[in-house]
């Protein structure tokens, strides 16, 4: 391994470490929802398009929620849950 990849990678544990023991603040913080939303999606049978028509949300805050790079808050998640638990009945109401 390249000495400065593994300085570098040694320097990364160690602020981890920081951040863990609460002496540094994280840089950035991803919070993946706990939510499936593509798999909630996918047992719905509509691609990403069609889907976020359907719950009124920009295909593209859709998929960052799916990619984990964004999570679903207050009203979304909770329709996302009720899409979860009755889709059929959910997604024939918001058509």
């Amino acid at each position: 391994m390249e000495k400065n990849l593994f300085d570098r990678l040694v320097k990364s544990m160690a602020e981890m470490d920081e951040i863990d023991r609460g002496e540094r603040q994280p840089s950035r913080e991803f919070h993946v929802d706990a939510l499936q939303v593509k798999a909630i999606r996918e047992a719905t049978g509509l691609t990403q398009e069609n889907f976020a028509k359907r719950i009124d949300v920009a295909v593209g805050t859709l998929r960052n929620w799916e990619q984990g790079r964004r999570a679903p808050e207050g009203p979304a998640r909770a329709l996302l849950r009720a899409i979860h638990n009755d889709p059929e009945n959910v997604l024939a109401a918001l058509a």
